[in-house]
């Protein structure tokens, strides 16, 4: 079956926010009527709803919605899960992998909840270091594990496209909690897990 791409935006929300790109697109000298511009303004406002949609949905429900009692009390590792961001300084793309793990207490939740999760909060206006805390107390509070971890590394066109102008530049945050906090032991067990490459191509 081929593949649809599915979107839906309001059409209230979105003529309003066409309405004001069209109004950007002339104050930086531009004319938003030429034939290369005429749909941008309304395919701008479609873009800045999508990449923030994440307001639009309830992370502690997305793992509620699957969440089992499992006597299992070992690291579970969800790791160099893409994200997707705008910096709210700037509103420009931040984008790299998060690395989020967490000790069940009695209870798990499903896999890929994990990944819509993070996604539900990087959809957003963002600073990477609130994007990691949330994540990281999304789960606690939802979970109750023994502990959680929470590692972001990505590259940031504010600092690459602007400002200081270094390409290359990659930025690392880090959030843990219960054992993860606690145990040194633990903490270097996540960090060798989410560095080591144990599936081979």
């Amino acid at each position: 079956m081929r593949y649809q791409k599915i979107e839906s935006y309001d059409p209230k929300t979105t003529e309003k926010l066409a309405e004001n790109y069209k109004s950007i697109l002339s104050l930086i000298g531009e004319n938003p009527e030429r034939e290369g511009l005429h749909d941008s303004p309304e395919r701008m406002a479609q873009a800045l709803l999508f990449f923030t949609q994440g307001y639009e949905q309830d992370p502690q429900k997305i793992i509620e919605s699957a969440m089992f009692e499992e006597d299992y009390k070992q690291m579970v590792v969800v790791k160099d899960i893409e994200i997707y961001s705008l910096c709210e300084h700037h509103l420009v793309p931040f984008f790299g992998k998060a690395h989020v793990a967490y000790i069940p207490n009695g209870r798990i939740c499903g896999l890929s909840k994990i990944p819509r999760m993070v996604e539900a909060y990087a959809r957003r206006l963002q600073v990477q270091e609130r994007l990691t805390r949330q994540i990281k107390e999304c789960l606690q509070h939802t979970l109750n594990p023994l502990g959680v971890a929470v590692v972001i590394e990505a590259r940031h066109l504010c600092m690459s496209m602007r400002g200081v102008q270094k390409q290359n530049s990659i930025t690392t945050t880090s959030d843990f909690s219960g054992a993860f906090l606690k145990n040194v032991s633990t903490r270097d067990e996540f960090m060798q897990l989410i560095s080591s490459d144990l599936i081979k191509n």
